[in-house]
């Protein structure tokens, strides 16, 4: 079934955009939350840990979900989910219940980028693969920033139920986006859950991310979850290997094209979130800073992105990914290296996201471009697993070396966190150079 790019853009943003902001919105409540219920910070830090862990072992199923009842069938479905899931959360009565109810959003949410990215690509097609990647990537690049700052006014201004209560118009209206521009279509195949394979995978990534979540709060390298957690997903790779059928197609990175586009947003990415999160740390323990000076260095960053995003997609059709990619890597680089010479400040700040709002763009698009369109499903639930677990990897790894270096007594101990960052987000440059814009520029005509 093809859509229009037009509608289904509009369908996916009104989607997407509160599940994106729900992974940071509620950081700044905690404290709010400990208070109102008795609880401990730890215990509260749960409504955040708990939504995390359940988007992450949503995600493998994506593919199966959607081949089995229909793209339309799991957006509405998910959509469902993270609506009643945010209600319940309003209504909360102990801390309990709150994680109980962020678990069921999570469950909602884990489904609804990847599907939305999915309905994008294949709306799209190859000749427009870019722009519609630059759609996908504004709430995932402006929620990292805006969620806190939003969380903060609302917290302090409506009280921390209503971080919950604002999501229910919103995807209100997003359900009847979707049940009226969608299109039904025609029943979907049978197709039987590789279940063996979910046992393996969705424990093993929810034991990653809790486990690099907690080496990234203070706890030891050594703690047992994130290597379980390896444990787990290895098994599930080699039964993958060996077998036909299983949750994860993981032949399509025999498509040079799709697996270095991964292994470019992994390497971006590990750097990406783990900077940062670095920055807010550092304008308030190294500058001084207050909560609301962090939150207003991450914004220039967020403006940068968003002025370049457009401008990648178009590029990115017209010339192909290779030469986009690059560039923004090296004007990310130039932000984060000019941040560390100048001791921060906003300018570097919008320089790094001129940078970050061309490699997303054009790198998302790249993972799609030489698919065929029925290897969409699994490639958007392959790119998407890749990218959740940099994102704590990335912080648990900058992290560790900031505390090392500050327990050693290193002076300046950001700076060589922040070259780590640059290191990382350098090595990016190897797989974005290994996509070739020849074969992006011949297959532009191809059938999507």
């Amino acid at each position: 079934m093809r859509y229009s790019v037009r509608t289904t853009g509009l369908v996916v943003l009104l989607g997407v955009v509160m599940t994106m902001l729900d992974t940071t919105i509620v950081n700044v409540a905690l404290e709010t939350l400990s208070r109102d219920f008795g609880a401990t910070l730890a215990t509260a830090q749960w409504a955040v840990t708990g939504y995390l862990l359940a988007l992450s072992m949503t995600v493998p199923v994506t593919g199966w979900a959607v081949g089995r009842f229909g793209t339309r069938n799991v957006w509405l479905l998910s959509l469902v989910l993270f609506v009643a899931g945010s209600a319940l959360c309003a209504a909360a009565w102990s801390v309990g219940s709150l994680v109980a109810f962020r678990a069921v959003q999570g469950l909602g949410g884990g489904l609804l980028l990847p599907v939305g990215q999915m309905m994008l690509a294949q709306a799209a097609g190859r000749e427009r693969m870019g722009r519609a990647m630059a759609l996908i990537s504004i709430p995932a690049m402006l929620a990292p920033v805006l969620g806190p700052p939003l969380g903060g006014v609302i917290v302090e201004g409506l009280g921390w139920r209503w971080l919950f209560l604002i999501n229910v118009p919103i995807c209100a209206a997003a359900l009847a986006a979707a049940f009226l521009l969608l299109p039904r279509e025609p029943g979907a195949a049978p197709r039987s859950l590789d279940v063996p394979g979910l046992a393996l995978l969705s424990p093993g990534l929810a034991a990653v991310v809790y486990g690099l979540s907690e080496v990234g709060n203070g706890a030891s390298p050594l703690h047992p979850a994130p290597w379980i957690g390896v444990a787990l997903v290895t098994a599930f790779v080699v039964r993958a290997l060996r077998t036909s059928g299983t949750l994860l197609d993981l032949r399509l990175f025999g498509d040079r094209g799709f697996a270095a586009a991964v292994a470019a947003m992994v390497c971006y990415s590990t750097a990406m979130f783990g900077f940062t999160v670095l920055v807010p740390l550092y304008s308030q323990l190294a500058e001084g800073g207050t909560a609301l000076d962090a939150g207003v260095l991450l914004a220039p960053m967020g403006v940068g992105a968003a002025i370049t995003m457009p401008i990648a997609g178009k590029l990115t059709d017209s010339r192909g990914p290779r030469g986009v990619g690059a560039a923004g890597v090296v004007l990310a680089v130039a932000g984060i290296v000019a941040f560390v010479l100048l001791g921060g400040g906003l300018a570097p700040m919008f320089v790094l996201g001129l940078g970050h709002g061309l490699v997303s763009t054009s790198v998302m698009a790249a993972a799609f471009k030489t698919l065929e369109r029925a290897a969409i499903p699994a490639a958007t639930t392959l790119s998407t697993i890749a990218v959740r677990l940099a994102a704590p990897f990335g912080v648990a790894l900058l992290t560790v070396l900031l505390q090392t270096v500050t327990r050693v007594g290193v002076e300046r101990p950001f700076t060589y966190a922040f070259c780590a960052a640059i290191a990382l987000a350098a090595v990016s440059l190897v797989p974005i150079a290994l996509i070739g814009s020849k074969a992006w520029r011949g297959s532009s005509s191809a059938p999507a």
